[in-house]
């Protein structure tokens, strides 16, 4: 699948702020005390991490 390069652009600015999303719930862990607000940042890694991951595909796909 080919994609245009307005496309590619917007998964790379998509990426870029998922990549701060995610550093800022890993950094912020340390500065938190409530369980619950931990669990929740501690779910954001997760997901975030595995959107990335969902992300690079993508964009290995359009770079073939």
């Amino acid at each position: 699948m080919e994609y245009a390069l307005h496309e590619t652009l917007e998964v790379h600015e998509i990426a870029a702020f998922k990549t701060i999303c995610l550093t800022k719930s890993k950094t912020m862990q340390a500065l938190v005390s409530d369980p619950q607000l931990i669990d929740i940042m501690q779910q954001d890694v997760m997901v975030s991490t595995r959107q990335l991951q969902e992300l690079s595909a993508i964009l290995t796909k359009a770079t073939q």
